[in-house]
């Protein structure tokens, strides 16, 4: 049988369509639907790539039993967390309040038809008990019997669980303006109460990679004092030099997996996220210009290789993940056995790889392989080129052979803007540090993409399947495509990415922005009503939107001459404060954020296309995560009135701006860097 997700565009919902649960998508219809019935609505939250939706896929929502409880008590909505992050945050943040733990997916909810107030949350469920869980069944059965018996009770739960979720929003500006360096070190230490001094990261399993804060502790780097700069390098270098050489790395195709099961990178979650690797490609092209140790160079090249070969349509939009599962099983795409290494590589060959890989004892995933480098293996020199490692280079082509002769893991090919901005800063950035014009190729292609089918005369969409384009953006959409836009004008000036960026800024603060108070909500002004409306300032696995917002709005300002946009990010930064005093490692980005604002600056050069090359020369040594140089030809026509007045000279004319500043033009590059070494910092 099929259901009302057979004529949906998302993947995730299509993997629902033939289930005998009579689900519906988050609409009107089913919304109304509920209300008719005098039913509550099970959500159920997921994604394409979910290895845990899978399994409760297969084990509740194709079995008949489970699906006539369903059907009998429920309307049963199901909803991609992808295309719907909106409700995704509602949700989560729900289940955290009613179960004061992180949530995860798959997240089921039971919600009020009427305003949709959850009264029971979850996340997985086996079919029978286990795993000290109560059945699904059971878990329905409850949940219907405490809707029945108190219905009356419920039917006004929405408003002061709407009340609750609205209590997290930050009301008012408090206090004075955040002390950037204060809050920078708050962070720094908290990150190292937290730091595996072994294995790198922080906290314990599962272990994620971080990349803002990790991109925090760059910053750190750059601190003019030297127990700090000292504290941030050794923590940012191991932690980059254990993911680069674990099992969170796709040894053999490229690109980071989600997450590591265990303390030492070793065994990942098998799923590849568009988001994770465009912050991760950022992170270590930053790195890479800042340590310059090999491996970060061959880790940004194959994440970027990955990214284009794998990841990017022909019409130039990314797509969104990879999923964990083949055939049913996770990681059975990218696992070894010793024996299909052997039966594939001949001897010599195999002994490259077993010494390499460390592949010596008990294989470490369920009775196979999956590829670490050797833990003996001195990262710091660590060159895999093909000419320094033949051998070695040959076995992996031929692995990777095999490998593409396998059932390959489902590709979620919905394009969704807000990813594709953290992409194309990441790509931006990395074919700048590694001069590879290639990446910037393959930004500039999703750039285009998001103009033709993205952009609606005055306002962002968020995604994009097959052509179809739907739902309105959200902050992110806005704040992560500026941001990216941004990055892209430091690779290449191109007067089109500064009108687009413009533009998306116009409508970010049309739409977004607290006229009142001050931040963005993640929904827009004109949006879906919903049981709250949140303005998060927290980052979890993609950064804070209100801190790129808040970033991407002040550079612009600054690069532009425009008053307003520097206004709205520091009322939006003033407004947070009070959160990032209590918890700067949890709000990096928006620490980072307000380092730009007092520590950052932007270089405008104006000079010929041979002028800019002596003067890129110069600037080489010049790394400081804070400071970009926009490079715009002598010649360029059509600039806003603040670029335009900055006349170029006989030579090459740069201006340091800070904020609504700039200073005195400054004639050679030597001069520059004089002036920028002595930035406080």
């Amino acid at each position: 049988m099929s259901n009302r997700l057979n004529d949906s565009t998302s993947l995730y919902l299509l993997q629902h369509a033939q289930n005998p649960v009579d689900w519906h998508p988050w609409d009107n219809h089913s919304l109304a639907l509920a209300m008719h019935l005098d039913k509550p609505i099970l959500l159920s939250i997921g994604y394409s790539a979910c290895h845990w939706c899978h399994v409760m896929e297969r084990e509740c929502f194709q079995n008949r039993e489970i699906a006539e409880v369903m059907n009998d008590h429920f309307v049963c909505i199901k909803v991609d967390r992808e295309e719907r992050p909106d409700l995704d945050r509602i949700y989560q943040l729900a289940y955290q309040i009613l179960n004061h733990k992180p949530g995860g997916w798959p997240l089921n909810l039971c919600l009020t038809p009427q305003g949709h107030a959850p009264f029971f949350a979850g996340t997985y469920f086996p079919p029978e008990p286990r795993l000290n869980l109560p059945s699904f069944k059971t878990v329905l059965e409850q949940a219907s019997k405490h809707y029945r018996l108190n219905r009356d009770r419920l039917a006004e739960h929405h408003v002061s669980f709407a009340a609750a979720l609205e209590q997290i929003n930050p009301k008012h500006p408090v206090g004075d303006f955040p002390d950037a360096d204060k809050l920078l070190l708050s962070a720094i230490n908290t990150l190292q109460g937290e730091f595996d001094e072994i294995h790198g990261g922080f906290g314990s399993p599962p272990k994620f990679p971080h990349p803002t804060q990790l991109d925090l502790l760059m910053i750190g780097t750059q601190s003019s004092q030297a127990s700090i700069s000292k504290r941030c390098s050794q923590m940012a270098a191991l932690t980059l030099s254990r993911m680069a050489g674990g099992g969170l790395f796709d040894q053999l195709r490229g690109g980071f997996f989600r997450y590591s099961v265990d303390r030492g990178w070793t065994i990942p979650h098998f799923e590849k996220m568009l988001y994770d690797n465009s912050q991760l490609l950022f992170t270590y092209s930053i790195a890479f210009m800042h340590f310059e140790t090999p491996i970060y160079e061959r880790i940004t090249k194959e994440t970027a290789s990955w990214a284009i070969s794998e990841m990017q349509g022909k019409t130039g939009g990314y797509y969104s993940t990879l999923d964990a599962d083949s055939e049913d099983h996770e990681g059975k795409y990218y696992v070894w056995s010793e024996t299909d290494l052997r039966a594939v590589l001949p001897g010599p060959l195999y002994s490259e790889v077993e010494q390499q890989y460390g592949l010596f004892g008990e294989p470490n995933f369920e009775g196979c392989w999956h590829f670490n480098l050797n833990r003996e293996t001195d990262l710091e020199t660590f060159n895999e080129q093909p000419d320094a490692m033949p051998e070695f280079h040959q076995a992996k082509q031929q692995l990777l052979e095999i490998q593409n002769t396998r059932q390959r893991p489902d590709l979620d090919c919905k394009v969704l803007t807000a990813w594709n901005g953290l992409m194309i800063k990441g790509m931006a950035k990395a074919a700048c540090t590694l001069n590879q014009p290639a990446y910037l190729n393959s930004a500039r292609q999703a750039v285009q993409f998001v103009r033709d089918n993205l952009w609606r005369g005055d306002r962002l969409m968020a995604c994009c399947i097959d052509g179809k384009t739907t739902l309105n953006g959200y902050l992110d959409d806005h704040a992560f495509m500026l941001e990216g836009l941004l990055e892209m004008l430091a690779a290449k000036w191109n007067s089109a990415d500064l009108d687009f960026a413009i533009r998306i800024s116009e409508a970010m603060l049309e739409r977004f922005e607290d006229p009142e108070v001050g931040g963005f909500y993640f929904s827009s002004h004109d949006h879906e009503q919903l049981l709250c409306r949140l303005k998060p300032g927290a980052d979890d696995a993609i950064p804070s939107g209100n801190a790129f917002a808040i970033r991407g709005l002040y550079n612009l300002g600054t690069l532009t001459g425009n008053p307003q946009y520097l206004e709205s990010a520091n009322r939006a930064i003033q407004l947070f404060a009070d959160e990032l005093k209590r918890q700067p490692s949890v709000n990096a980005s928006m620490v980072i954020a307000l380092q730009q604002i007092k520590h950052g600056a932007i270089v405008i050069l104006r000079a010929n296309s041979t002028e800019q090359q002596a003067w890129q020369e110069a600037l080489a040594g010049m790394i400081h995560p804070l400071i970009n140089v926009y490079r715009i030809d002598s010649d360029e026509g059509g600039l806003p009135e603040s670029l335009a007045s900055k006349k170029p000279g006989v030579g090459g004319t740069a201006y340091i701006c800070r904020g609504a500043s700039c200073g005195e033009p400054v004639t050679s590059p030597r001069t520059l860097l004089e002036i920028l070494s002595e930035f406080d910092q």
